[in-house]
């Protein structure tokens, strides 16, 4: 089968293939992934192509940086503009448009955007320039979040007065549980993210089997890892089953790490949240705690944030939400691509559109069997 070969183990992966295309299912299945890793393995390896005819798999609200709404975008761009402050952000977040121009654009007219590889540069560039306030913006999901909480309880401890997190860190279970919910959303099951569960632990999503009878398979980043929790996902949908399997075991438990998570709970508090292409999400957010508001970038600077609309031509959004795939909207390798890109899905490294321009926007269709990109797929 075409792209095997480029697996790590060519043969197991044929093997694992073998059993899926085995397994008879009553009625076609599709599965979500919710994890931009597994995006990008998706996509590169091809793994589309060489799934059965009844099994669909499609992406979600997996990358963070695409999933923050257009106003937090323009938070940031806003606190840059303020006088004797420095910006500290991961290079993903400063290509991604606000409503009227993007982090990238207003370090060029003049703002001091930084991008930064961890928490610890950020807190360095604090403790470096004492005569600006440092703003880290902290966006990720619960892999990322303890880095930022570790960095706010350190900041705390050293009585840092310049530096401080626009916070707009998400968790992952509450959109799993809309998905379920969205009447126009219909996924027989999950991939779930092998990161966030080192974090969160395998357990968390019991709740999906339990309330919405969807199964769940924690899954590693190898394309084998990934075709793995699919012939699992596969199986439960055959037997009429729904469980939280965890296929991740060498880095992923039960509960999860008990130390980020008593890390989290110290420094952040659940809040609701809003995510691009859902809305606003009861308790889907982590709002620093009010014990530490000194160290809250929106606690402390007050700025003037537009009502703003995205693009309505712009499919992100439901793109998010697995309704679409990426070479259905209209701007996908024409108007909107990584050199110029009109959505966030384009600019992260981790987001869907960015994964589909990259390694299938160019391929064949798929033979037999629902082809969501195939002959659609742009020129």
């Amino acid at each position: 089968m075409r792209f095997v070969d480029e697996f790590r183990d060519a043969a197991a992966a044929e093997a694992v293939l073998s059993q899926l295309h085995a397994v008879r299912l009553s009625e076609p299945a599709t599965f979500m992934e919710v994890c931009g890793s597994h995006t990008m393995a998706v996509s590169r390896f091809g793994i589309r192509s060489l799934l059965p005819e009844q099994l669909r798999l499609v992406s979600g609200p997996g990358c963070p940086v695409c999933v923050t709404p257009l106003r937090n975008i323009d938070h940031a761009i806003a606190l840059s503009r303020l006088p004797h402050t420095i910006i500290a952000t991961f290079g993903d977040l400063i290509r991604v448009p606000g409503s009227e121009t993007s982090l990238e654009r207003a370090r060029a007219e003049g703002s001091d955007v930084r991008v930064v590889y961890s928490t610890l540069d950020a807190l360095h560039l604090a403790r470096t320039h004492p005569e600006h306030q440092v703003i880290f913006l902290g966006i990720g999901f619960e892999t990322t979040a303890p880095t930022v909480a570790a960095a706010l309880l350190q900041a705390h401890e050293e009585r840092l007065q310049n530096f401080t997190v626009l916070s707009d860190h998400k968790v992952m279970p509450p959109p799993m549980r809309a998905l379920m919910e969205a009447p126009d959303v219909h996924v027989r099951g999950f991939i779930c993210p092998g990161h966030v569960s080192t974090v969160i632990g395998a357990g968390a999503y019991r709740f999906l089997a339990e309330e919405y009878g969807a199964s769940s398979v924690v899954a590693g980043f190898e394309p084998l890892d990934i075709l793995h929790a699919l012939l699992l996902l596969a199986r439960q949908a055959a037997d009429g089953r729904a469980e939280v399997e965890n296929a991740y075991g060498r880095a992923v438990t039960e509960q999860g790490n008990p130390a980020a998570k008593g890390l989290l709970a110290r420094m952040f508090e659940p809040c609701d949240a809003a995510w691009r292409g859902f809305g606003v999400i009861p308790g889907s957010g982590l709002a620093i705690r009010e014990e530490f508001g000194h160290l809250d970038a929106a606690r402390r600077f007050e700025v003037h944030v537009p009502d703003a609309e995205d693009d309505p031509a712009c499919r992100c959004p439901d793109i998010l939400r697995g309704i679409v795939v990426p070479t259905e909207c209209p701007l996908f390798a024409r108007r909107c691509t990584p050199e110029a890109p009109k959505g966030a899905c384009m600019v992260s490294s981790e987001g869907t559109c960015a994964a589909y321009y990259r390694y299938e926007r160019r391929r064949p269709p798929v033979q037999g069997g629902d082809d969501p990109v195939g002959a659609k797929a742009a020129s």
